[in-house]
């Protein structure tokens, strides 16, 4: 079961400096992080000059992490689709993945596998959000660092009302992560009641 919003916050505040803050994540250094300090005030950056698109990950299925042998992080897989967790904890209480077995892009998909990441994406909701403590599940694609594609779903705590909306996303980089003990039993949740639809439940130490 993932934590409650009062056993977060308690975890949060144990590690936090005397204001209650916890240290920057490392988005912050990013060159598209869009905020900077300007004589004491926060401030958008300025807008880049235009230039050329830089290379995803994996462009025309060379080099792909997702295509490697082995994907890892995998709980759930049928013949044609995968779901994942990230590689390590991070301050939600879930963070997963949705990726096709072979290497297609969101438009690369055909009406049947168009159909059925809808109804994925559904049903992951569904689970995600029918687990104790979780308000919502987030979910989205970006696609500019990596060609194959990847959804994210993302678990937002009930009662956390700073974590609410689009700033989640965030959060899971500012937060601490939480009891390993606890992840693990919420994924393996996850994996079985999705599997309950199609699929199977892929063990967390595959």
């Amino acid at each position: 079961m993932a934590e409650s919003a009062e056993q977060v916050h308690a975890r949060v505040r144990a590690v936090a400096d005397e204001h209650g803050r916890v240290p920057l994540p490392s988005v912050a250094s990013w060159d598209v992080f869009p905020w900077e300090v300007v004589d004491g005030a926060l401030a958008a950056k300025p807008l880049a000059a235009p230039g050329p698109e830089e290379p995803r990950e994996g462009e025309g299925g060379v080099d792909c992490a997702a295509c490697a042998d082995g994907p890892r992080g995998v709980i759930w897989a049928n013949d044609r689709w995968r779901l994942r967790h990230l590689s390590e904890r991070s301050g939600l209480p879930l963070v997963l993945i949705l990726e096709p077995s072979a290497h297609l892009d969101l438009p690369d998909l055909d009406d049947a596998m168009a159909a059925e990441h809808g109804v994925l994406a559904v049903r992951i909701a569904r689970v995600v959000e029918g687990l104790p403590n979780i308000a919502r599940c987030h979910v989205q694609r970006i696609g500019d660092g990596a060609e194959h594609l990847h959804t994210w779903f993302m678990a937002r705590t009930a009662g956390l009302s700073s974590i609410r909306g689009s700033f989640a996303v965030d959060w899971d980089d500012i937060l601490p992560p939480g009891p390993e003990d606890v992840w693990l039993g919420d994924l393996a949740a996850v994996a079985e009641r999705l599997a309950a639809y199609d699929g199977r439940a892929v063990p967390l130490d595959d």
